[in-house]
């Protein structure tokens, strides 16, 4: 399931070519209409923006529920990706709801808001996410920082954080950290991994660059699931041998 939930922008349940591999290995995609995007309008847009953004990360949460209980998916089962702003979408599902899902996959993603407007490209974000000069807006920027929001002791499902050494847009600091804070807090023995690309900005550009992303990625989730698949099968086996 794909989410971005920001700055009006549209998420579209299109065709992409990259996505066919995906599909040719079994895999479906669920696109996420979050407010805070653009789908329906700038009202809708401006009920995820700012002190309200929680709404957008409440509708994801809801759409990965309505997966799970209509029986699309199992939660066992479920990946959620997002890139840049989508990233901090994924990232509160992740510390807010963490058994909801089996993998996260967060795309040069803001991890932590509470520095987001300190960095080079920072105060663009401002009209988006508030300010932290704002005791009002600092309130809420702390509540879902998913940097803030990691709580030892928690079993956090497979994660795997890309970033690019030359983002100017968003600095790898906020993939470094979140996936560091991960690591020495979660007790799942799942994946936490960070992928670093040194010649890459906010995402690569050259088509082989592309390709060497998504192989990546699908690596993970595809190897992730059938590790879900696997232990759901060896715990049904275990069930029905113990029965009388």
């Amino acid at each position: 399931m794909e989410g971005y939930g920001g700055y009006g922008i549209s998420l579209g349940p299109d065709y992409e070519l990259p996505y066919a591999a995906w599909y040719q290995e079994g895999g479906a995609r669920a696109v996420a209409h979050l407010r805070g995007g653009g789908e329906f309008g700038e009202a809708w847009h401006k009920a995820g923006m700012l002190t309200r953004k929680q709404n957008v990360f409440d509708d994801f949460i809801a759409c990965a529920e309505h997966l799970v209980r209509r029986g699309y998916v199992r939660s066992g089962r479920l990946a959620v990706i997002g890139g840049s702003n989508g990233g901090l979408t994924v990232g509160a599902l992740l510390t807010q709801r963490p058994e909801l899902a089996a993998a996260v996959l967060g795309v040069v993603g803001v991890f932590d808001a509470l520095r987001s407007e300190v960095e080079a490209n920072g105060e663009f974000n401002i009209p988006e996410f508030g300010s932290v000069k704002d005791p009002e807006q600092f309130e809420a920027l702390r509540a879902y920082s998913p940097y803030h929001r990691v709580q030892p002791g928690t079993p956090y499902p497979a994660v795997l954080l890309t970033t690019g050494e030359n983002d100017h847009r968003v600095n790898p600091f906020h993939s470094r950290k979140m996936i560091a804070r991960l690591q020495a807090s979660s007790t799942s023995r799942l994946p936490l991994l960070l992928r670093a690309y040194r010649s890459f900005g906010h995402g690569p550009q050259a088509v082989d660059d592309v390709t060497a992303t998504l192989a990546d990625q699908y690596t993970f989730l595809l190897e992730v699931l059938a590790r879900g698949e696997r232990e759901s099968a060896s715990a049904h086996r275990k069930r029905r041998r113990s029965r009388p």
